[in-house]
């Protein structure tokens, strides 16, 4: 993870200087930069909220003795588009903005619900987000290509 990190950053930096020379060459620097500040601006307000709205989620659930999961998840996405808001740049304002939406929120809650179950004990997964869900096949099980009573 940490290569992908030192490999991703400077790479989302020179595709948002690219793409601030592109935008700014279009509608002009000044509004380039006024439209990068602004966006900035909109990304701090939506990580006070979302981080307020986090915490008020996961302390009613708790007091409500509902597994809190799903709500600090959802509020960790929410933390996620502001941050990527946050950070100058039109690249990262995209990201953020695509975020926001319903479809991609609901991708990204999903994906970091099952990157924090592989990386938690089964009890704090159980904990955290309920019982498992598991997908039961009827028929019959499938062989796997061993022959019985002989040892692999």
């Amino acid at each position: 993870m940490g290569r992908a990190i030192a490999l991703g950053v400077p790479l989302v930096a020179a595709a948002e200087i690219a793409v601030f020379i592109l935008v700014g060459g279009w509608i002009g620097y000044g509004w380039a930069l006024l439209a990068v500040l602004a966006a900035s601006f909109v990304g701090m307000m939506l990580l006070r909220r979302e981080g307020v709205r986090a915490w008020r989620g996961f302390v009613a659930a708790a007091n409500a003795g509902q597994h809190p999961g799903e709500r600090v998840i959802d509020g960790i996405v929410g933390l996620g588009a502001g941050a990527l808001l946050s950070v100058p740049g039109f690249v990262t304002t995209l990201a953020g903005l695509v975020l926001l939406l319903p479809p991609a929120r609901a991708v990204a809650r999903r994906g970091v619900q099952r990157w924090t179950e592989r990386r938690v004990s089964t009890a704090v997964a159980g904990d955290l987000f309920g019982p498992r869900k598991v997908k039961v096949h009827r028929g019959a099980p499938e062989s796997d290509g061993a022959i019985e009573g002989e040892i692999v």
